[in-house]
């Protein structure tokens, strides 16, 4: 099942949503993803990779 991504309105920073992965050490991956579907191909699950998604403006939890 894929999620549609959410329409993004500069005006409300609550929608401007970035996406990386968690390695299973506990860091952020040392890079961000264009979308959720591009993090989940790069994240090895098996590892304990997961992805996150988050927003640096407001530092809102998604």
């Amino acid at each position: 099942m894929t999620q549609a991504s959410p329409t993004v309105d500069l005006d409300d920073p609550r929608t401007l949503i970035e996406f990386s992965v968690l390695l299973a050490n506990g860091r952020l991956a040392g890079r961000k993803f264009a979308s959720r579907e591009d993090a989940e191909a790069w994240a090895d699950p098996a590892q304990g990779d997961q992805v996150v998604e988050y927003n640096l403006v407001c530092e809102c939890a998604v």
